[in-house]
């Protein structure tokens, strides 16, 4: 079996505005499963990444250990990617986040990699709003060691062998939402028309973006019983804030009645169906954000789409002060100040 792509692709192909096809958004052919969600979010990452003109060489890819921690392999093969030990990948983003900010960082983790093992890191790269997206590909199980139930999976749902889940689940969007996220989202791995331009909108946020997708794992928690198979997730899914992103361009203005949807032709001539929500719903109100996810929560319902959004909330870099010149591109002088500005350093502390 080849796990090598294929390098003829028709000449036709569609590019982006950098002169890059989709093409140059993959990496090497995926190891998953067949049918698994996490080739679905590769999928639907790569899509974004093109949409929005990203140059790959300038995406950092990390992960920790886990089936999802192996998808960054699967998309964006000329980034820089770093694979980390289990849980912890939020310190070694936050280490590359301040060696040199220039990069866009995309963390890619599942729900025993941040909810157990990693809970801890999980928690500090969310109040510390490092300038990053997250994205947890969650299927409440684990799926490299045989399917035992993750701390995300839903009490009385029913593992493989039958038995349910005594426990009660961490909902790491409800988490978040508490530890001050500046931006919170949840999709399914199947609807990539949410899942996309969720995607752009939390690379283009300045600060923590977290996106939790249910990802049901086709192998070990994907049977009747379990709350989160495909059939489950799809009966019980309510779409909070229905969005698009559009990258900024030149303005495109248009008028719609709160509540209802209008298709908007796009420079590149692709159209857009907006829905204007209606006003019983702020995504901007993080106490709402809370009490919404739990009120869908209570009906045994999913809630989607953009939950919380703060634009305006300082990032990492901003409340550190931290230096706009990556450490590799300071000359040795930047670096060894000498030992007057070292004393003086120390004597300021005293």
């Amino acid at each position: 079996m080849s796990f090598l792509r294929p390098k003829f692709r028709h000449p036709d192909l569609p590019s982006n505005r950098i002169g890059l096809t989709e093409a140059a958004y993959e990496g090497v052919i995926s190891t998953l499963c067949a049918g698994c969600g996490h080739d679905s979010i590769s999928a639907a990452i790569m899509r974004a990444c093109w949409e929005l003109d990203l140059p790959p060489h300038q995406v950092a890819k990390l992960s920790g250990i886990g089936c999802s921690s192996k998808s960054p392999t699967y998309f964006l093969g000329q980034a820089h990617g770093f694979n980390t030990v289990h849980g912890r990948m939020p310190s070694v983003a936050t280490g590359a986040n301040v060696a040199n900010r220039d990069l866009i960082y995309l963390g890619v983790s599942g729900d025993g990699d941040s909810a157990s093992i990693g809970m801890g890191q999980f928690a500090h790269v969310v109040r510390r709003n490092l300038n990053m997206l997250y994205v947890i590909e969650n299927n409440g199980c684990y799926g490299l060691t045989k399917g035992q139930d993750s701390a995300t999976q839903d009490r009385g749902s029913a593992s493989r062998k039958g038995a349910p889940n005594p426990y009660t689940p961490i909902d790491l969007v409800g988490v978040a939402l508490q530890l001050g996220a500046t931006f919170v989202g949840r999709s399914f791995s199947g609807d990539k028309e949410q899942l996309v331009p969720l995607i752009k909108a939390a690379i283009a946020h300045k600060g923590f973006a977290l996106l939790d997708v249910i990802s049901p794992c086709v192998t070990f928690n994907n049977h009747p019983g379990s709350t989160k198979s495909y059939d489950y997730t799809r009966d019980h899914i309510e779409t909070g804030v229905v969005m698009d992103f559009v990258p900024a361009r030149e303005e495109i203005v248009t008028e719609y009645d709160p509540g209802t949807t209008k298709e908007v032709t796009l420079h590149d001539g692709s159209a857009i169906h907006l829905h204007k929500a209606e006003s019983d719903y702020d995504p901007s109100n993080r106490l709402e954000a809370i009490n919404k996810v739990q009120e869908y929560k209570d009906k045994g319902k999913i809630l989607t789409g953009l939950i919380y959004l703060d634009p305006e909330a300082a990032e990492f870099h901003e409340m550190l002060d931290t230096s706009e010149v990556p450490l590799n591109q300071m000359t040795d002088k930047e670096l060894c100040p000498g030992a007057e500005t070292l004393s003086g350093i120390n004597a300021s502390f005293r």
